[in-house]
């Protein structure tokens, strides 16, 4: 059995993408060389806008869910950190003279634990938004998440 089986691999995928972008530090990171580097909370303040006309917010609601995103991007981004610190060492590790098969499974298994805290704070955060929203609302934003999962995965 492969250390790096498909469902390890997967798991650990899915917690980085969700790090990654609910965190939105990685925009910082990955556009550094490529133009401007969106600040986290230009892109997060683009994020909002986006949930709230996907939903139809009202200003009362708004003002609820602004500061439970900024939690959880404050709560994300040390894991995000954390998980590039993790790739570099799986790179190292993978570039070295000898395979040390030991510490790879380490690192796998740290990284699949920081992916399990981050989904865990990404599903307290979509409960926390749809505690703020009505049940119609909720439909529009789990469509919404639906259409987006399907496009990045059928590749449109």
């Amino acid at each position: 059995m492969s250390i790096f089986n498909r469902q390890t691999l997967a798991a650990f995928l899915l917690g980085t993408t969700l790090t990654v972008g609910l965190g939105a530090y990685a925009v910082e990171r990955h556009m550094g060389g490529h133009g401007p580097a969106m600040a986290a909370g230009d892109h997060m303040e683009r994020m909002l806008k986006h949930l709230y006309v996907e939903v139809d917010a009202t200003d009362a609601q708004k003002a609820k869910i602004e500061p439970l995103v900024k939690a959880a991007m404050d709560d994300l981004k040390p894991m995000h950190e954390q998980l590039f610190q993790i790739h570099k060492q799986v790179t190292s590790l993978l570039a070295a003279p000898t395979i040390n098969r030991a510490e790879l499974e380490k690192t796998r298994a740290s990284g699949i634990a920081l992916a399990d805290q981050a989904s865990i704070r990404v599903v307290k955060l979509l409960a926390d938004i749809g505690d703020n929203l009505t049940p119609a609302q909720r439909q529009k934003l789990a469509e919404r998440l639906n259409h987006m999962h399907e496009r990045r995965h059928n590749g449109g």
